[in-house]
């Protein structure tokens, strides 16, 4: 089959080379995970996500303050200064007190995301629970590298063409399967379901990133897997796995399914 082309070819590693310190690089890896998330700008300080229409658009804050963001022709302004929407790299940033915003732009949308470090998502958060650290799922995959925009779709049911430099090629429990890439931040970054999925973690993604490929070749860590920033607070707005990314297996390993307090 056209899809696993190059696989037999091919001879792939069932787990890459595991360092003796191993377990050790894991536990550090979720610790830092888990510290970003309850840092004064994680995820749990996300509070609100105020989509704009156009004109003027009063928004309510916490402690009885407010602000007015303005949408015209595809700009957003705040005391007549333009905003720069997430999408740019670098948003523009309006603080108040423990309160910030700024803008986030999902296709010809706009929205104005709130983070408050008082959060009672951060406040009540129970902590981060994890399958044991497993090294069978360190694996070895082989890269190919296919440059092409493909549809994603996120979970407000919006879709955007998003940059993808290729996908991955990999056994796991025996199965030939690929994943589809994309990139964040200098890394592949995959977002991915399978059959622990909605049982022991987070129902609709996982999450997974990795250094560029090196001469063909990805390390896939699955005790790394991750659940995107839905899992934690309502208003985010998470990527949904492409078709491709949904794995026929139980991957045992990485981040558990979250419990809050509500």
């Amino acid at each position: 089959m056209r899809l696993f082309a190059g696989l037999a070819a091919v001879t792939l590693a069932a787990a890459a080379t595991v360092p003796s310190d191993y377990v050790q690089q894991i536990e550090e890896w979720r610790n830092a995970r888990e510290q970003r998330l309850k840092s004064d700008t994680g995820w749990l300080t996300v509070a609100g996500l105020f989509w704009l229409h156009d004109g003027d658009n009063k928004i309510d804050l916490p402690h009885g303050q407010t602000a007015v963001f303005v949408l015209h022709n595809g700009k957003v302004t705040h005391d007549g200064r333009e905003m720069k929407p997430d999408a740019s790299g670098n948003p523009t940033v309006i603080s108040m007190n423990d309160l910030t915003m700024f803008v986030i732009q999902r296709a010809d949308r706009f929205a104005i995301r709130l983070k408050d470090k008082d959060s009672k998502y951060r406040r009540n958060f129970t902590g981060l629970k994890w399958y044991p650290v497993r090294p069978e799922y360190r694996v070895e995959a082989r890269f190919v590298a296919e440059p092409k925009k493909i549809p994603i779709l996120n979970i407000i049911g919006q879709t955007d063409q998003e940059d993808s430099p290729g996908y991955v090629e990999f056994t796991l429990r025996g199965q030939p399967m690929r994943m589809v890439a994309l990139t964040e931040d200098e890394t592949l970054f995959f977002v991915f379901r399978d059959k622990t999925s909605g049982k022991t973690t987070y129902g609709s993604s996982r999450m997974l990133n990795t250094p560029m490929p090196k001469d063909g070749r990805v390390t896939l860590d699955f005790n790394e897997a991750y659940n995107p920033p839905c899992a934690f607070t309502p208003y985010a707005t998470c990527p949904l796995p492409p078709h491709e990314n949904r794995l026929p297996v139980a991957i045992e390993a990485g981040e558990l399914k979250y419990k809050s307090q509500h």
